[in-house]
Order: structure tokens, then C-alpha cells, then sequence
């Protein structure tokens, strides 16, 4: 597909030609298969702690959005996958330099060449999306449809980071938490019914 036949299926909403470009999930599932990952969400809170070395020590660091880190002693350094909602600008996809980038958001506008033509590129179904929303009652977090996804994977172990459930608001913003159109409580008691009956998840 070139850029024009891509601009003209992203204005369209043709989804079938846009996952074209995508790796296929049953691949994303299988590159997770028997990994200790560590997923690092944007909470504030993340900055006052020591997890670096762990998140580190992880066989694949996935990051979310802009993936702030400002600290390697708090954040870590690696960033293997990128799982993005948003735009990225030049300055953030260098120093971020993700292996991967996974488009979650179910606004498909928003996605552009470059990251839907990168290595390892991943469209998250909408179908996901949709599922996902219904379990929640509320329009998931791309943080909550990666520990969806990573779930459903045979992943060895999923470590989460920065995961406070906007109770210390985000790293990458100022809104709070009646700013954004997601159900932060309802999150919460899903991650911890989700670890209850999960024993490779721990959130630190």
C-alpha cells in the first residue's frame, strides 16, 4: 500500500485495507509467549520509586503513548514496544525508538504513515476495543487493552508499573481524572480481579 491508498482508507474507514499493513495478532501473542514483560504506565507516582533495574531486567519493556522517563533509576531505559493512542512527534519517537509500535486507539484517524508503516506494526481489532468496552462500561485505557492483550497471551509473567489509576494523575499531562473519558475505579477493580485470578500479573 502506498501513502495516498493509505490516506484514502484511513479518511474512509476502510478498517480491512488499514489492517493490511498490521502484523496479526496471533503473532503479537506468539512474540509475548513464555516473556517476563513489563508493562510501564505514565503515573506520576513512578517517579518517587527505585523500579528502573527491575523494569529493565523485564525480557520485553512495553511503554504507553508518549512514555515519559525521567529517570532511568525510577523508569528504566528500554522501551521494546510501544503501545500508542496518540500522535507521536519526531522529537518522542527518538528518543523513545520503540521496536515496536502497537496502535490500540480505535481512532483510526489519528494514525499516520510512519507508524502504520514501521517494523512489527500492530492495529488492535476494533472488535478488541469493543469487547473491552463492554467489560469495563467505559472506553478502556490503552494501558487496559495491553494487559487485555498480554493476558490472553501465553506470556510467562506481567509485571505493571506506574498503574495508580490517575490517583496521582499521569506523567504525560496535566487533566485530571474527570478530563478523560475513562472509568479509573472500574479499571482498577478489573486489574485486581484480573491479578487475584491471574498469578503471572503483580502491579508494584
Amino acid at each position: 500500500m502506498n501513502r495516498l491508498r493509505f490516506l484514502a482508507a484511513r479518511t474512509l474507514r476502510d478498517e480491512a485495507a488499514l489492517q493490511s499493513l498490521s502484523t496479526h495478532q496471533s503473532a503479537v501473542l506468539n512474540d509475548l509467549a513464555g516473556k517476563h514483560v513489563a508493562l510501564v504506565g505514565n503515573a506520576r507516582a513512578l517517579a518517587d520509586t527505585s523500579q528502573g533495574a527491575l523494569i529493565d531486567a523485564a525480557d520485553l519493556v512495553i511503554r504507553i503513548n508518549r512514555a515519559p522517563m525521567p529517570q532511568a533509576r525510577s523508569h528504566g531505559a528500554r522501551t521494546d514496544w510501544l503501545a500508542l493512542a496518540t500522535r507521536l512527534g519526531a522529537q518522542d519517537r527518538t528518543r523513545i525508538a520503540p521496536g515496536r509500535i502497537l496502535w490500540m486507539s480505535p481512532k483510526r484517524k489519528r494514525l499516520d504513515w510512519q507508524t502504520a508503516t514501521s517494523p512489527g506494526f500492530y492495529l488492535h481489532p476494533l472488535a478488541d476495543y469493543a469487547a473491552l468496552k463492554t467489560q469495563l462500561a467505559a472506553p478502556p485505557t490503552t494501558g487496559a487493552m495491553m494487559i487485555d492483550l498480554i493476558a490472553r497471551s501465553d506470556a510467562a509473567r506481567l509485571d505493571l508499573f506506574g498503574f495508580d489509576f490517575f490517583a496521582s494523575l499521569s506523567l504525560s499531562g496535566s487533566r485530571t481524572a474527570d478530563q478523560v473519558p475513562h472509568d479509573f475505579s472500574g479499571e482498577s477493580e478489573w486489574v485486581h480481579r484480573l491479578i487475584s485470578a491471574d498469578r503471572r500479573i503483580v502491579r508494584h
